[in-house]
């Protein structure tokens, strides 16, 4: 293996375990976390919508928002406009920004030092870098979850 494909698998195992974490300290899974901040950050969705937010089957979601609404994070709520269309929204989003925001801080606070030798042309590359690496991996997800289990 190549040494930027060990980083970038490093990485991976970092970041997944950062958000089971803190999932952890909330009460919830990965995967519900992720999803409750998908729907925080985009605002109430379709499950349509949060499936294609995170790459996720529709059923997939279905379960996810199960989960959620059971931990009381989310509910689900007839869509005003059609009426066989369910919203998802998101549920004491004051209080878990709360809890979280001093754990992003203190990331925010630590990325900072870590990047504070880069010139800003060397961030901007990293940035573009990360952008694609988003969309690849969401790509990949997409795939994934669509494709039959082998």
């Amino acid at each position: 293996m190549s040494p930027g494909r060990e980083v970038g698998r490093d990485l991976a195992t970092a970041v997944v375990l950062f958000h089971e974490a803190i999932a952890s300290r909330l009460g919830l899974g990965p995967t519900e976390w992720r999803c409750w901040g998908l729907l925080d950050q985009h605002g109430p969705s379709t499950a349509g919508r949060l499936a294609e937010l995170s790459g996720f089957t529709t059923g997939a979601i279905t379960g996810i928002v199960d989960r959620l609404e059971r931990a009381g994070y989310a509910r689900r709520k007839r869509s005003p406009d059609d009426r066989r269309s369910v919203i998802i929204q998101p549920l004491r989003v004051a209080q878990l920004r709360r809890r979280v925001r001093p754990v992003f801080a203190s990331l925010g606070k630590s990325m900072s030092a870590a990047s504070s030798h880069y010139s800003r042309k060397e961030l901007l590359a990293v940035h573009d870098y990360l952008l694609k690496t988003i969309q690849v991996l969401h790509a990949e997800t997409v795939k994934l979850s669509r494709s039959k289990r082998s």
